[in-house]
């Protein structure tokens, strides 16, 4: 895809230069979570993870792949559904290589992948891997970052993680992120991924798109961040509720500009071959 033409050179920040606080501290966030439920993050998590309920059925079974801190699991309903993480923290319920899964062929109903995908060193053998552990006919349930023109300027206004388009996500040799770094993040790989979805398809015939949507302005710097913090008012639902449909507005004027985060629901469509 082309570069955009304001804030499209690329930008990696200096790590001392984060103005984000407490980065990459998961238990600290799940622990300050779990104690505190912020009225604007609780806000947030619920907004991003209750969607998927609608392509989940309660005896399905799913996994979290990078579940980080694990809050996943107040938001999905359903009996079956493990946490899995690069981290083997104690909420985690199996260590995984998302590269690499340690499960069978067509044995998952559904996997969640929330705010993942940027940070993958290769982001080509995550969708082979799902697609051959998830059963025919399921589902690849996507939360992702959005390099809007607005997420653009707030990278670099927190200097938190940067950005490239001079990669290759399709390539399976071409190195995305820092393979030693699991923090390691490229912020535009979900645009490069979808944002041409026809070639997506064409390079991963095993999916079939079924949802694809925009989300999230303002209501997403309120919450004060997941994982990296900073400091906010947190809000009554009634005002965020309120926000959230101003985000709406805002979405529906420029997805190029606005828009912070996107939903992607991919199902698995496996060939008569994969289903000897």
């Amino acid at each position: 895809m082309n570069k955009p033409f304001l804030l499209g050179k690329t930008y990696f920040p200096p790590k001392q230069d984060n103005r984000m606080s407490d980065e990459g501290d998961v238990r600290k966030a799940r622990e300050d979570f779990l104690k505190c439920k912020p009225s604007n993050l609780s806000y947030l998590l619920e907004k991003r993870f209750a969607w998927m309920n609608g392509f989940i059925k309660e005896e399905e079974s799913g996994i979290d792949v990078g579940c980080g801190t694990g809050l996943s699991k107040l938001f999905i309903r359903s009996s079956n559904f493990m946490l899995t993480d690069y981290w083997d923290n104690d909420w985690v319920d199996r260590k995984v290589d998302v590269l690499a899964m340690p499960f069978q062929d067509s044995s998952l109903d559904y996997i969640v992948s929330s705010n993942m995908i940027h940070h993958l060193a290769r982001p080509n053998l995550f969708f082979e891997e799902c697609s051959r552990v998830l059963k025919n006919g399921g589902k690849l349930i996507i939360q992702e970052i959005n390099g809007s023109l607005l997420m653009r300027l707030l990278l670099r206004l927190m200097r938190h993680e940067g950005y490239s388009y001079d990669v290759d996500v399709f390539d399976k040799e071409r190195i995305c992120n820092d393979p030693s770094d699991p923090w390691s993040a490229n912020c535009v790989i979900p645009n490069l991924l979808f944002d041409d979805m026809k070639r997506f398809l064409t390079v991963f015939p095993c999916f079939q798109l079924i949802h694809h949507q925009y989300t999230e302005c303002l209501i997403f710097p309120l919450s004060g961040g997941v994982i990296a913090k900073r400091k906010t008012l947190n809000l009554p639902f009634k005002v965020l509720r309120f926000i959230d449909a101003l985000d709406d507005v805002l979405i529906h004027a420029s997805k190029a500009v606005f828009p912070l985060q996107r939903q992607v629901v991919l199902e698995n469509r496996k060939t008569p071959e994969h289903l000897r």
